[in-house]
């Protein structure tokens, strides 16, 4: 009798996780972007829930949390029901490199990865009036002045990226911490600091101006979205790459179903000619289709933290 009770148990609670998933959403979304407004996150997300509403038939909407290089906010995804009405906009800094932080969550497992967005060229870029125009000239100007060169430390890319230029150089730079990218790209307009290692969504817009100048694009090869920037490999700090991506997550237990919806949406979003338009304008390279999926997105991310996480261990890196 005991078993025959709870086969029916399962059997209702099966149908009720069913019944919630048919009828999802039937309410807003919120979208937690782990950084200010005005960085390269939270540009990419606004543009994203702004073409996912009509096709959910819901809001999708923004909460910036930011703090502790994004591990805040991503904790508090990770605690949330899962139900598919949490999500956040992941990225290296948050879903690879915040291992850096005293977390109280699990990125391989407190997570459904609903899938990759873009792959994004990250730049190392200056203020305007530095003496350096290219990797091999800052090179030079750094050694002639130890320790001058004020480096932007907004989260644990930048810092990964100082720390390996200093090891391939032999140059020492000051770290400034910052908060986000977005108040990090001003002081570098206005002067205050020297380098920043930053998204193209946030530089280009910048570089474009002439507010600000670009030395290098970290990257193996040149983006197609930004072709006109060389690469470290080209002016003279070969090997000198950070990795850059956007993607959706859940926290762990949503149901396929609604995972499915949300990806969904997604990849509709990411398939609009103004959307490609708009990230390539950005600096931002869209995902490939198979990435775009939530088992491409899981296979992306595994592939990064075997790649970074033994780098980042073994410069003993600390959160400031």
């Amino acid at each position: 009798m005991r078993e025959l009770i709870g086969v029916v148990a399962l059997a209702v609670l099966a149908g009720l996780t069913s019944a919630q998933a048919q009828s999802y959403p039937s309410k807003q979304i919120t979208l937690v972007v782990p950084f200010p407004p005005g960085g390269s996150t939270d540009v990419a997300a606004r543009i994203l829930a702004e073409k996912m509403r009509p096709v959910l038939g819901q809001p999708v909407i923004i909460e910036n949390v930011g703090g502790a290089g994004g591990s805040i906010a991503v904790g508090r995804v990770a605690r949330a029901a899962p139900d598919g009405y949490t999500i956040d906009i992941g990225q290296w800094d948050t879903h690879v490199g915040s291992i850096i932080y005293n977390i109280n969550y699990d990125l391989q497992k407190d997570f459904e990865p609903i899938g990759l967005i873009s792959v994004n060229p990250q730049l190392m870029v200056a203020k305007k009036n530095l003496q350096a125009n290219r990797l091999n000239e800052l090179v030079a100007w750094m050694k002639a002045n130890p320790g001058a060169a004020k480096f932007v430390n907004q989260n644990a890319a930048a810092h990964v990226t100082g720390i390996l230029m200093e090891k391939a150089t032999g140059t020492k730079v000051t770290y400034i911490p910052y908060r986000g990218a977005g108040p990090a790209m001003t002081d570098l307009v206005s002067g205050q600091v020297d380098l920043l290692v930053v998204q193209g969504a946030v530089a280009l817009p910048q570089i474009r101006g002439g507010t600000i100048k670009a030395i290098a694009n970290l990257s193996p090869k040149r983006s197609a979205s930004m072709p006109d920037i060389p690469t470290s490999d080209e002016t003279g700090v070969p090997g000198l790459y950070m990795s850059g991506w956007f993607g959706f997550f859940a926290p762990k237990g949503v149901p396929k179903d609604v995972i499915g919806k949300l990806n969904g949406a997604m990849m509709q979003a990411l398939a609009d000619p103004t959307v490609k338009a708009r990230f390539t304008e950005l600096g931002l390279d869209v995902a490939s289709p198979e990435q775009q999926k939530p088992e491409g997105l899981a296979a992306f991310q595994k592939a990064e933290i075997e790649k970074w996480w033994p780098i980042i261990k073994a410069s003993g890196i600390k959160p400031e």
